[in-house]
Formats: structure tokens, sequence, C-alpha cells
């Protein structure tokens, strides 16, 4: 069988002035990065375009450790939309090195519904990873410069700094470091780390961001610490809002690639979904709608994750509604909440499978919630039998939500013609806005407690003494009314991974929370939440390797 680099190696790959000329934006307004990839300029959004297109987000039950395919899903489904007649365009998040060389592995798609050149985009793209990573640096650098400064000092007190350094890989190592050791020229010594490039406040702030004076705004509102006399200090403080934006001028321009079958795709930004909102920028987003008729996007992670901060947080800060929203299954996940064990998911078992519908029946009455408009896409695997892809339609049919078997690994468009149909006839019949779950006047408590017992299904919300002393800090400092951004695993619908399918009766502990008040959200931290992944035993990047001709092996 060919591997998704042999297949993306394989392609033809058109000149990225080919792929823009499909969405009617001019030579003269690509900024080229070789032949294929083109950053986009801001200037080219039309609001009024933006409202008229159709927005579909894909999202997913709660994954299996190997993930559901909603990238591949979402590649496969804007391939299929372009097949029935309709102009569509991708916007995916960027990949972090960290999975690609760990893992997961990469982040762009798979089989024939790829996004290419897929080995660029996997490995640095066009530097906005690394232009990230300089600008949150430089922070981390002026801060310990103003704490260091005799003459410029802010008088910050070291203890109450929370700000880390990050770099763009999997690195334990770094998780707990000390600065500033060497004597009193080298810095005053304080614990600090480092978190990796996606989980920077600076990716979700750029991800955020409607423009460059927005951009300069956000960063100067980052929250620091506080000094000695208990005020409170944010970057604008330390003059350095400037200097970052003026670092992230070219990162800030979305980037323009293809699918294998020629389909325009938007690939900007890629902040975590369990620590931030999970989804591209709300720039790409609307570049893509402002010249095509569909916009296919993801968010990270299940629906109780990813998209109820898509829906929650980044679409009412742009001013975004979806038409229909995609949520991905497998046979495979359905079966891991079922309790089948996760090296036996290829054997066909319908007990396990019909033990495990409740995670799935979670996540559709979820989405009802939010008075979005549901299809389910089963995502199609080779040991997937007949009989089980007919239980799920089954199911999903008695909950009065369409469903669609999506073959799109394996056939690319083709594979999501029914889907694409689907969702299209969806979102012409949904023209009402999405409801949010709460209200962002709302106490902080009122809020987590909302998400918790609603989307989640917990009996009750609980706080360590240190969650509490933080919440008071909050209101103290007058950021109460931004939205949450819960961080919480992936694994469980619960704040607990080892539960799986629907818990019951479980309780979520916040144990600390967290300003993000550059990005404009507060982060109410559960259960451990790693912001720098370590490597496992045997590195993805044991695979990879390059020839004397530049030609890339082992990327997958």
């Amino acid at each position: 069988m060919k591997t998704d680099l042999d297949i993306a190696k394989a392609a033809t790959i058109r000149p990225i002035s080919e792929i823009a000329t499909k969405l009617g934006i001019p030579g003269d307004d690509l900024e080229l990065y070789g032949k294929f990839k083109a950053k986009l300029p801001l200037h080219l959004i039309n609001e009024e375009k933006v409202q008229a297109a159709k927005l579909v987000l894909v999202s997913a039950i709660s994954p299996t450790p190997a993930g559901e395919g909603k990238t591949t899903v979402s590649i496969g489904l804007s391939q299929g939309l372009n097949r029935i007649g309709k102009r569509a365009t991708v916007v995916l998040r960027e990949p972090s090195l960290g999975p690609v060389f760990g893992i997961k592995g990469g982040a762009t798609g798979g089989g024939y519904s790829q996004v290419l050149p897929m080995e660029d985009i996997n490995l640095h793209f066009t530097g906005d990873f690394a232009a990230i990573e300089k600008a949150h640096n430089l922070l981390a650098a002026i801060l310990d410069n103003n704490i260091q400064n005799k003459t410029n000092n802010l008088g910050i007190d070291p203890r109450t700094v929370s700000w880390k350094r990050v770099m763009d890989m999997n690195d334990r190592s770094l998780r707990k470091v000390i600065v500033g050791l060497g004597g009193t020229t080298s810095g005053v010594p304080r614990e600090t780390g480092f978190d990796i490039t996606a989980a920077s406040e600076v990716m979700a702030i750029l991800c955020l961001a409607s423009d460059l004076n927005n951009l300069k705004e956000r960063l100067g509102n980052i929250f620091i610490g506080y000094t000695f006399d208990k005020k409170p200090i944010f970057a604008r403080d330390l003059k350095v809002n400037g200097a970052m934006a003026a670092l992230l001028k070219d990162a800030i321009k979305p980037n323009l690639v293809q699918t294998i079958e020629g389909t325009p795709a938007i690939i900007h930004g890629g902040p975590f979904a369990n620590i931030a909102q999970g989804t591209n920028s709300v720039i790409a987003t609307k570049m893509g709608l402002t010249f095509s008729e569909y916009v296919v996007t993801e968010a990270g992670f299940g629906f109780d994750l990813g998209a109820e901060k898509f829906l929650d947080i980044k679409c009412r800060y742009a001013g975004l509604s979806p038409h229909a929203v995609v949520l991905v299954a497998t046979i495979r996940a359905i079966k891991y909440h079922g309790k089948k064990p996760l090296s036996e998911l290829k054997e066909p078992d319908l007990v396990a499978l019909q033990a495990g519908m409740a995670n799935l029946e979670k996540h559709i009455e979820n989405m009802k919630l939010f008075n979005v408009c549901p299809v389910v896409a089963i995502n199609r695997f080779l040991t997937d039998t007949e009989e089980e892809i007919a239980m799920v339609s089954d199911f999903c049919k008695s909950k009065g939500v369409q469903v669609a078997v999506a073959d799109v690994w394996a056939k690319g468009g083709e594979g999501a013609i029914d889907l694409a149909e689907k969702v299209a006839r969806i979102a012409e019949l949904c023209t009402g806005k999405f409801l949010p779950l709460y209200d962002w006047d709302w106490s902080i408590e009122k809020k987590i407690e909302t998400i918790a017992k609603k989307i989640y299904g917990a009996e009750a919300v609980d706080y360590t003494s240190k969650a509490k002393s933080s919440l008071k800090k909050i209101v103290a400092l007058g950021l109460d009314k931004l939205p949450v951004c819960i961080a919480k695993t992936q694994k469980s619908l619960s704040d607990n991974p080892e539960l799986l399918g629907r818990p019951k009766d479980f309780v979520v502990t916040v144990r600390e929370v967290e300003i993000a008040s550059g990005a404009g959200f507060i982060v109410p931290i559960t259960g451990e939440i790693m912001r720098m992944p370590g490597l496992p035993e045997t590195p993805a990047s044991e695979r990879i390797d390059i020839d004397n001709n530049g030609n890339i092996i082992g990327l997958f």
C-alpha cells in the first residue's frame, strides 16, 4: 500500500498562481514563497463577501490517541464540494514540528485527501511558527532584562511571573528550568521553563487578531505578573508589543496552497485545542470566505474541546456563524469508547461498538445545544465492516441526524460526494445563527459550570484553593468578563483521561486559572495538561531522511 508521502509525491502539483486564479486573486497580490506557496495580503478580505459565504465546521467525537482524521475529512469534503459544482476552499491549521517528529506525525491530511506540498507544510512551511517563537521569546528577554536593569526597572516581582519561553519541538527536559545563574551580570535567578510554540499565547493572539493594529493591541494586553507593590504589569508596560508585532508582520498573512485535487487551501496558525481555541486564524477563515462559496474548516480534538471554543470564542470575536457542523466519527473510536483495547480496534466487534455509541450520542446532543445543523461523517477505514457501518448509520438516523460515509483517504473528493451533497443541502436550509452556550458577562464560575455540566456532563465543579485565589485576582483586574477557554484532556468528556464513553456523576476539578488577556480569554486548568510534550521511545524522526537529490522520505 502506498504511504501518504508516496501519494503526495506522485500527485501533480500546480503553480500557486493557477490556484489563485481559481479564487479570482490577481497575481500581483501574491507574495510568493517558491512555486507552490504564497502569502495573501490582508487587504483582500471583504466583510460583505465573508457574511454571504457558507462556513462549514468539522469536529469529531472523543478521539483515540491517533486521532480520527478531521483534517483528512475536511480536505476530502472540500474536494467533494468542488466536484458537485460548489466553489469550496479548505482552511486549516499549520502543523507543529513536535508531533511531526514525535508520535502523531504531520497534519496535512492523508491518502488522496492531502494538502500540498506536504513536506514543506510539515517542515517549517513559510516560517510562521519561527516568527511566533521569536516574538514570544523577545517578550521573555525584555522581561528578564527589565528585572535585571537598575535604571529602567518596573519593580516586577519575579515570583509572580508566569511567562515562559517557547520552542517548536517536543523536549521534556525543558519543562522546568532555572534562568539567571552565573552571577549578578547574568540576570536574576528564577524558575521558569519552555512550552511548545503551539501553546504560546502569541499563537492564540495571532489567530484571533483581526488586523495588524488589533494584533499589536492584543500583544500589549498580555499579562506578565505583578510588581512588588502588587501593581499588575502587561506587555505594553515593557514597550515591547510594537517590536513583537514587527516580527509578526509576515506571519499574520495567511498561506495559500492546494489539495491533491487542486482545491484551494489556506493554512494559517496552529494553537492547541486543549489549552487554547484550537483552530486556524480568523484572518484565514475570512480570507477563504471572501473568495469561496463554501469554506470547510476544522477545530481540534472532540466537539467538547475544539468546537465549543470555536463557537463560544472564535465565532463571537469574529462575528461568524457556521451553516453546518460535521461530526467525524470512526468505527475504531466508537469501539474504543466501548472499552475495546487499543490493540484490538481493527477487529470487528458489534458489542463494543454498541457500548461506545454513548460517546457519539453525547456529542450529537452537544451540537444541538448550539442550535447548529449537524451531519455525522463516518470516516471509513479499511478494517471497517459493512455491519459496523450500518449500525452507526442506523444509530445516527434514529437520533434524527444526517449521516454519510466518507471514504476520503482512499478516494479523495469522490469518496466525499454523498457527504458534500448532504452538507450543501443542510447549509442552504440552515440560515439561523448559532446560539452561544453562555453570556460573557456571567461570573467565571457560572461560565465554567455551564460548560462542565452541559457539554462534559459533569455533576459539579470543584476548585482548589489556588484556583479560588486566582479567580479573586482576575476579578480585581477586571478581566472576569472574558470568555473561558477550559484546559482539559481530549481523551475523555470528563477531566479524567481514563473515563471513556459517556462518563456520569463525575466532578470537574479546576486546579488553577490562568490569564490570557492578550488572546482575550481566561484559562481554567483541569487535570494535568502538557504544554511541552515529550518524544516517544521511538520518535518519528528516526524514519525521516533526505537523499542526495533533496527528496525527503519517512514523513507521514
